[in-house]
């Protein structure tokens, strides 16, 4: 038995949010201490060829990424090699700092292997963070920035938001989120039209060249997300992210009617989503998988429907802090299996399209 495993039972006994500012202070000071870091490092971080990529003109150690939520306040970037992640999304990040909604906020779901948030993009604002992002920057890792309106900011007014958070960050990250699809701001979701998002990037690609992607909810309609896959790509987006939290609450039982689930009990919509996004938009932008991803297989099933990157989150809590390490070496072992010498000649290679694509040509 693992030593995560002998402690996980008084893991669950603290608040969710208490656990996870455990975390945070633990590993705000991870460079400090080498000789807890330094194995870590070693024992969860994979740096294979047949893992690495370049995408965006960044260089990929492997595929696993740190999801937005987990580093609001780009306070653990440097233990993220320790946990195993080869990049990573920090924020939320809003203009103005706030401090979210009302505690409590977090939730977990044990049975489920599942967690409810409603945190509201609790954040110390983008001018603490880019000094902080300033002292790292840059990193050894790619860093993402997840983007987001104050809660106060109408929508109408919502693209200066985002124009003053990437004007701030455009010098501190290599690459920004759009997220417009959290459930835990109001009213934020009603900006996933086609009209805002061809405002917002005609706005923001005269600010920076650097790569912004879209963020899509797991909620929407599936012709909805077909049009607004085509519709990213159009205006610009220079990949799409599927997906965040979901407000379906049959998902699990609990009185708690607010906030979005994440975890293993996402993962079935997660994928189709990634199936119809990946049907529509595969080889313009890449595309990234994020929702319920828990072990090797889950994520090369992701792969192989079209994610060239995956995200994790959830799965720590419930898997522990050696996942993304297991993750990694375990896609290595999928890849020889199935003949592949690198991660690429796997990514998409379940697409329906590609499939059809593949027999026409045989025939």
């Amino acid at each position: 038995m693992s030593f995560f495993e002998l402690i996980k039972p008084l893991i669950y006994k603290t608040d969710p949010e208490f656990a996870h500012d455990m975390v945070d202070m633990i590993f705000r000071t991870a460079r400090r201490c080498p000789l807890f870091f330094n194995p870590l490092v070693k024992a969860n971080f994979v740096d294979d060829p047949m893992l690495n990529q370049k995408i965006w003109n960044l260089e990929f150690k492997n595929p696993v990424g740190v999801a937005a939520g987990f580093d609001k306040h780009a306070t653990m970037v440097y233990g993220w090699p320790a946990l195993g992640f080869g990049w990573g999304e920090i924020g939320a990040v809003t203009p103005k700092p706030q401090p979210g909604n009302e505690k409590p906020r977090a939730w977990r779901h044990i049975e489920y292997e599942a967690v409810q948030n409603a945190y509201g993009f609790n954040n110390e604002g983008v001018k603490v963070i880019k000094n902080r992002l300033k002292k790292i920057y840059p990193f050894i890792l790619p860093i993402g920035a997840n983007i987001g309106k104050n809660k106060t900011t109408p929508e109408d007014k919502a693209v200066e938001d985002y124009k003053i958070l990437v004007e701030e960050l455009k010098d501190v990250v290599d690459f920004f989120v759009v997220n417009i699809s959290s459930p835990n701001t109001p009213g934020l979701r009603d900006l996933l039209n086609a009209e805002f998002i061809s405002n917002l990037f005609g706005e923001l690609k005269n600010i920076t060249d650097k790569p912004i992607l879209i963020k899509f909810s797991p909620d929407m309609e599936d012709e909805l997300i077909i049009n607004l896959a085509n519709y990213s790509v159009l205006a610009g987006a220079d990949g799409i992210i599927v997906t965040n939290t979901t407000v379906n609450y049959d998902l699990v039982k609990s009185d708690i009617k607010r906030g979005g689930i994440s975890g293993k009990p996402l993962a079935k919509r997660s994928y189709e989503v990634l199936r119809i996004v990946a049907g529509e938009i595969f080889g313009k932008v890449p595309i990234i998988s994020v929702g319920g991803i828990d072990s090797a297989e889950e994520a090369y099933k992701r792969i192989k429907a079209g994610a060239s990157l995956l995200q994790v989150y959830t799965a720590i809590i419930f898997k522990g802090p050696g996942i993304i390490g297991e993750i990694n070496r375990g896609l290595i072992e999928l890849l020889k299996k199935d003949g592949y010498s690198h991660i690429s000649e796997a990514i998409g290679v379940e697409i329906p399209k590609k499939l059809e694509l593949k027999e026409d040509n045989a025939s």
